[in-house]
């Protein structure tokens, strides 16, 4: 079986300001640092193979941060890059209702698009990591994808908002992605509660 733990970077300016990130590469804010941070120490309580990451600045960081807390190695995939959300990347909620009421946004990549793709990543875990400990350190609409696409519900990810840093975990075992739990953020609000 094998175990995957798939982490929302932590917070960017632009999440803090309701703006879509997509592919434009935006760093973590102070918060998002801390934030990775909190996920670092939670994680460190157990034991993992490898960690993978989006190449996106906000993703990789949280990965390397995790990294120093975790001990392990740190390996870079394409496949789960953030979704390019087009002419809509770097709008506030309010100015893509204006331009983009119908939410096709021009030159975005098509949820098939995205699907295929993430499909082919999650099957190089598999193949790559079997009976392995997984971290990957990815972005909202990833995860989102990845969590309806493997749902026996998938109208139910349509409605959740996936917080900063939250943990979802998956296993894979006889050929098939389970969800275990999604949106996981207890690991930030207690140590908050305890500042």
């Amino acid at each position: 079986m094998t175990v995957l733990c798939i982490v929302r970077h932590g917070q960017t300016d632009w999440n803090a300001e309701g703006k879509l990130q997509g592919s434009t590469d935006i760093p973590l804010n102070m918060n998002g640092v801390k934030q990775a941070e909190l996920c670092a120490a939670y994680l460190k309580q157990d034991k993992w193979d490898i960690i993978l990451t989006s190449p996106l600045s906000r993703a990789k960081k949280t990965a390397e941060i995790i990294q120093n807390q975790v001990g392990v190695p740190l390996k870079v995939m394409e496949d789960f890059t953030e979704r390019h959300f087009g002419k809509a990347e770097g709008m506030t909620p309010e100015k893509r209702q204006r331009h983009f009421p119908d939410k096709n946004y021009t030159d975005m990549e098509t949820v098939e698009e995205l699907t295929t793709r993430l499909q082919e990543g999650l099957t190089r875990i598999s193949r790559e990591y079997p009976n392995q400990k997984v971290l990957l350190v990815a972005h909202g609409a990833v995860i989102h994808a990845i969590l309806a696409a493997n749902a026996l519900d998938a109208e139910l990810f349509n409605q959740i908002r996936l917080e900063n840093a939250c943990l979802n975990n998956m296993t894979f075992k006889e050929d098939k992605w389970s969800i275990n739990d999604y949106n996981v953020i207890h690991h930030l609000q207690e140590r908050e509660e305890k500042q």
